[in-house]
């Protein structure tokens, strides 16, 4: 793992008013580092604001944010532009593609894709999480971990670790979550937090499409296909999907968990998970996506079927 540039800490110091941002429709990962990064700022008298052009999803009102996240820049003179989580300087939305031409950037990510488009980059997909990228910035400025800091940080690490249960659990993100433990964060208290946020709609979306689940190729993959009309059956929105990959991973036998999700009509969201050796980035990266090796995604331009045909293809070429 690469240590924090010097260069990095230093424009945080000698800097001020920053804008921080993560890519569009933010998981706890971008949401909690956006969260921790502004904590650092407000703790060095520095002027900042919090950008995510989705706005904050409902099942993090709860956080302690350092700031209201606005989807509306308000101003455009910012001597910095902090930009979490993002792969590529589009994933945050067309405002900030637009400015990171105009204004320095600072890109800290953990996506091995990631195309170094800052004018510092600290780009290391050797971390569980930008969360965990963040805590070293924290101790860095000689920060305690502790509080709505400490509480940010570990939903960032959580969210991108699944508990601490997915391959990315190093033994530094369990010491970092150890010594956090130590300084007073409480996991009994703010996992119900995290976890326990679901809607009726939700649950009866996850059984709709648990009852439509497919396994094939002799039960290596495991693949769910949710459509517009199963959402609005069940009230229910993109973010309510959100664990339902990961659910046919508990399959035994199932190498690869694809969910596919349609967005918009021709247009399909996928999701590809696994354990182990299996490499979804590279089905991800084929169909025109990108990730992890573990946990990846990306966007079809087709209709639901062509779009189910394309990933059983990509997918059964590369299982081992």
């Amino acid at each position: 793992m690469t240590p924090v540039p010097n260069e990095l800490t230093r424009a945080l110091k000698n800097g001020d008013n920053f804008l921080v941002t993560s890519h569009v429709k933010p998981d706890g990962d971008a949401i909690g580092s956006m969260s921790a990064a502004g904590h650092i700022l407000k703790s060095l008298g520095k002027r900042f604001v919090l950008y995510n052009e989705s706005g904050l999803p409902g099942k993090y009102t709860w956080l302690d944010l350092p700031a209201e996240i606005h989807t509306r820049p308000p101003g455009n003179d910012f001597e910095w532009i902090v930009v979490l989580d993002s792969a590529s300087p589009d994933r945050p939305g067309e405002y900030i593609t637009g400015r990171i031409k105009e204004v320095p950037t600072i890109n800290i990510d953990h996506h091995p894709d990631n195309p170094d488009f800052g004018s510092i980059n600290w780009v290391d997909p050797a971390f569980s999480s930008v969360g965990e990228m963040i805590s070293l910035v924290a101790k860095q400025l000689d920060l305690e971990l502790s509080g709505p800091l400490a509480h940010s940080i570990y939903l960032a690490i959580v969210s991108d670790t699944g508990f601490f249960s997915f391959g990315n659990t190093t033994s530094g993100v369990l010491e970092l979550a150890a010594g956090m433990v130590r300084q007073g964060l409480d996991p009994g208290e703010i996992n119900p937090l995290i976890n326990n946020q679901w809607s009726v709609g939700r649950i009866r979306l996850h059984g709709l499409a648990l009852q439509r689940s497919e396994f094939i190729d002799n039960g290596r993959i495991g693949i769910i296909c949710i459509t517009r009309d199963m959402l609005k059956s069940t009230g229910t929105g993109p973010e309510d999907c959100e664990g339902l990959v990961n659910m046919l991973l508990k399959v035994s036998g199932v190498k690869v968990a694809c969910t596919l999700r349609e967005d918009e009509e021709g247009r399909v969201k996928i999701s590809l998970r696994s354990a182990g050796e299996e490499d979804v980035s590279r089905i991800a990266s084929r169909l025109g996506g990108g990730g992890h090796k573990n946990a990846s995604g990306g966007i079809i331009d087709a209709p639901m079927l062509e779009a189910r045909e394309m990933v059983i293809a990509g997918t059964r070429g590369n299982i081992q």
